[in-house]
């Protein structure tokens, strides 16, 4: 077993060990590395993601767990990529990213076409996962996930959060009126640190990807990018380096807080407007 620093896929595989445990032996971390003849440090550090396990070390886990050998060769065909300094995921693999957030002590997020997921209401939420075509069982699913990731922003110590929303993501509806005015509302008043980048910041912000930059206060930051193919999670300093580089560019684009709140206020005093339009037209 080599100890290297850990990320965001390598503490999440070393969480679901950890589960697997409690669910099928009952044992405590130290009881069940008496059992396996191990020091209790090493079940500890392999289930917090902290250190590469070897396939012999995963075998011993999951059999004294009571898996079989189909298990384990799907276990460790995700685990040999854990420790890389980018891991790719599924785009259905929610867990890494709900962890990542719930472990952060700053999340800085930049979002160009939609509102970030952690700030949507769940109306708006629904309406754009049926946009992007998920069956309605999915639906329902990726929404609860979603609004229970959202849980971290009412903890007593919740991460410091600061949300760089493009202004495309205002202009482009989503469901009706009123679903968008609800999730202006929600960025109005309950949500940490909001700026919007305007449209008239020119084209460069809106030609760059959505993205997210964690820190957390003793292990290495993440940043995250996703598609409709993949997740990607970067533990590369250069990474991290152009991620910080990205968030400080998008500072400096940003209209400030007090701005943001204004153009925000005008979006819904427009809907409320052309909603009275139209009742004077009905009439």
């Amino acid at each position: 077993m080599t100890a290297i620093t850990s990320t965001a896929y390598s503490r999440d595989l070393g969480d679901e060990l950890r589960r697997l445990r409690e669910k099928f032996t009952g044992l405590t971390g130290h009881a069940f590395a008496e059992q396996l003849g191990w020091d209790p440090s090493k079940v500890s550090n392999i289930e917090k993601g902290k250190a590469r396990a070897s396939e012999i070390d995963l075998v011993q886990y999951l059999m004294t767990c009571g898996r079989d050998s189909h298990h384990f060769e799907a276990f460790r065909e995700r685990y040999r990529y854990a420790f890389d300094p980018y891991v790719v995921t599924v785009p259905d693999n929610l867990r890494t990213l709900a962890l990542a957030e719930a472990q952060a002590a700053k999340i800085t997020c930049y979002d160009v076409v939609n509102v970030p997921g952690l700030i949507q209401t769940p109306e708006y939420a629904r309406a754009l996962l049926i946009t992007f075509g998920n069956t309605p069982e999915d639906v329902e699913r990726f929404l609860r996930w979603r609004m229970d990731r959202q849980a971290i922003l009412k903890r007593q110590n919740r991460p410091e959060c600061l949300f760089y929303v493009h202004e495309l993501a205002l202009k482009l509806r989503v469901g009706d009126d009123k679903i968008m005015e609800e999730q202006y509302l929600r960025m109005l008043f309950h949500t940490h640190i909001l700026r919007i980048v305007p449209m008239s910041a020119g084209p460069a912000p809106a030609m760059k990807s959505a993205r997210m930059l964690f820190s957390f206060e003793k292990m290495v930051p993440v940043a995250y990018s996703e598609t409709d193919l993949a997740k990607v999670f970067a533990h590369d300093g250069q990474a991290i380096a152009r991620s910080r580089e990205h968030f400080k560019w998008l500072d400096a684009c940003a209209l400030d807080e007090g701005q943001s709140r204004s153009l925000l206020a005008n979006y819904v005093s427009g809907l409320r407007e052309d909603s009275h339009d139209r009742r004077a037209d009905l009439a």
